[in-house]
């Protein structure tokens, strides 16, 4: 095992070799890691007595009888019954769930705004999110929210879970390190992380000023698309998803567990740290996963596909083929189709979408949209292509060609997706971002050929 030099520091299981190192590869794989050994029962989930005097406890990511069921066996210092004490409510006012609809703000519209900036209070993961917009119910369990995270502060003695949701975390600048009950995840730009719901955790920074993107999921789990005709290879590809080995800390200090439930916060007080998971195994857990690793598959005679080819990992709901929400991302690739316009087209469309933009330039917005930047085009409202991409991409020579340098995503749910007071009054919104496509010309004259 690796001893830690600082008391702080977790005692992690022997790391893997290689690329692997300190993770284990493979997407709702099932697992087993153990932090010392002997810890992990064999042949069976709950034996009379555990090794080390260890807890065995369950952890269900689905009920018992969803197929297949997502559960992990933790092998634990304490039950975690000992990490839950009487709850006191408290306010994170910036963090908000479904619904949230503020009968002052319009959300039907086209939105964009410039990178919330940081601000010189010190921040933590919990006092530095800053919810963009929420769709759905977090009481019904549909629906999502997206949100900005600005952190400054590692979380001491102090630790976080959901009860509500699932975390897609997207970096955009900074490195941060989720200490989690099952393992270590270090997060950097152009990599994302789930953090499963009900999972215990404490947020760390390694790098900062620290600014990302969060997707709150309150429906079914994150899973990788169908890919139908497309077939077994591209896109993002299991074994290139990452879950921690097991690591542990046994520290007995005053500490601070906080508590999302049903859209509202609570924290309860222990005389220990909650991260005290010494073995586990399971398919219940979170990950990591390299954007630069997804492969991009596209047109490679003419006409444009549809987004969907770009799904990096989707939540399903109870519509065939309508997700509750889908990450999708828009990376360097090559533009190779012939006699066609190749930025994406005009469109309407039943999902609302929320993008983000990581790095460099996005091909049909390329000014304004800005690394850090969000923008929203909510369900049936029009968008597209400004002027200076339609006319640039309607008269280009369509050789081969590189979109290159640019790095950005979409939270894209079935869900309309109402603006918070903090989006439409307190981010800076870019207030004439409706304003292009006003110099968009009318090129019809009623004669025949093309103009």
């Amino acid at each position: 095992m690796n001893r830690p030099a600082d008391p702080h520091e977790m005692i992690q299981a022997p790391s893997l070799a290689g690329p692997n190192e300190g993770y284990m590869p493979g997407f709702a794989n099932d697992f087993e890691t153990e932090a010392l050994p002997g810890a992990l029962p064999q042949g069976m989930n709950s034996p009379q007595k555990c090794n080390y005097g260890l807890y065995g406890e369950q952890l269900s990511g689905t009920a018992f009888t969803a197929d297949p069921p997502e559960r992990t066996w933790t092998y634990r210092i304490r039950p975690s019954v000992k990490h839950s004490h009487r709850y006191q409510k408290i306010d994170l006012p910036h963090w908000k769930s479904a619904p949230c609809v503020d009968p002052d703000v319009i959300s039907l519209g086209q939105y964009r705004w410039d990178p919330v900036p940081h601000s010189d209070q010190g921040l933590t993961w919990l006092t530095g999110m800053r919810t963009m917009t929420t769709a759905g119910d977090v009481n019904t369990q549909v629906g999502m929210a997206s949100h900005i995270y600005l952190v400054t502060e590692s979380m001491v003695d102090s630790y976080f879970f959901s009860a509500d949701s699932e975390l897609l975390v997207v970096p955009q600048e900074g490195r941060l390190r989720f200490a989690t009950e099952l393992g270590i995840i270090d997060l950097a730009p152009q990599e994302i992380a789930i953090i499963p719901r009900g999972l215990v955790y404490r947020v760390e920074v390694l790098e900062g000023p620290c600014r990302g993107f969060v997707c709150e999921n309150y429906g079914q789990k994150f899973e990788l698309p169908g890919r139908g005709p497309i077939g077994a290879n591209c896109m993002a590809n299991p074994r290139d998803f990452k879950a921690p080995v097991a690591a542990f800390e046994d520290r007995e200090t005053p500490s601070t567990v906080t508590i999302k439930w049903c859209g509202q916060f609570h924290e309860t007080k222990i005389g220990h740290s909650p991260l005290d998971v010494v073995a586990w195994h399971g398919n219940y857990a979170p990950f990591k996963y390299d954007l630069r690793t997804y492969c991009p598959v596209g047109a490679i005679l003419f006409d444009h596909p549809d987004p969907s080819i770009f799904t990096v990992l989707t939540a399903p709901s109870g519509v065939p083929g309508t997700a509750n929400i889908d990450f999708v991302l828009f990376r360097e690739r090559w533009m190779v189709a012939e006699n066609t316009f190749r930025p994406p087209w005009y469109h309407k469309n039943i999902m609302s979408e929320l993008m983000g933009n990581i790095y460099g330039q996005y091909d049909a917005k390329p000014q304004g949209f800005v690394p850090g930047g969000m923008s929203l085009h909510n369900m049936m409202l029009p968008h597209g292509p400004d002027k200076n991409a339609f006319e640039g991409a309607s008269n280009s020579n369509l050789g081969p060609e590189k979109l290159d340098n640019t790095m950005s995503f979409m939270f894209e749910t079935r869900f309309p997706q109402h603006l918070t007071p903090f989006a439409a009054k307190e981010a800076p919104l870019q207030d004439d971002y409706i304003d292009c496509w006003s110099d968009i010309e009318k090129k019809f004259d009623g004669t025949p050929g093309l103009k």
